[in-house]
């Protein structure tokens, strides 16, 4: 059974608990999940996979985390060409404009998007953000083979 990597930052748990109905998804797919945390993967170890999740809330400005997020996803877009990605957060302000852009950056380094523009919820994901992330999960699942 294939193996879909699900890393993620969260800073009140909305985007864990995101990633969790991602690896429901993956599990339903038919391929296991591995939910890890940015921390404890390192950009070279994620750029080994050719499916995988990223998870990250809209911070500050609408912009990814600094400290930790950011510096990877710029690490990484050395390596994504190719790679079918899935990317998903939340958000309290704003209207999805950190998720724009990272997509937008992803697909500039030449990565397949699972979901054109990825998946955003307002705070704790609810019932629409739930199935989404859930069918989202099952394509990783269907890319990863």
């Amino acid at each position: 059974m294939a193996e879909v990597k699900i890393v993620y930052w969260s800073g009140t748990g909305n985007t864990a608990s995101m990633a969790e109905l991602v690896a429901n998804g993956v599990t339903a797919g038919k391929a296991t999940p591995v939910i890890v945390p940015f921390e404890d993967i390192t950009p070279d170890a994620l750029a080994k996979e050719s499916v995988f999740a990223m998870g990250c809330p809209s911070m500050g400005a609408e912009q990814l985390e600094e400290s930790v997020v950011d510096p990877f996803v710029e690490e990484l877009k050395a390596y994504v060409s190719g790679k079918k990605i899935l990317l998903f957060g939340s958000y309290g302000w704003g209207d999805g404009e950190w998720m724009r852009t990272w997509a937008d950056q992803m697909t500039g380094a030449g990565a397949e998007m699972i979901v054109p523009e990825g998946v955003i919820c307002n705070e704790a994901p609810d019932a629409d953000a739930e199935a989404a992330l859930i069918a989202a999960g099952k394509a990783l699942a269907e890319a990863a083979g």
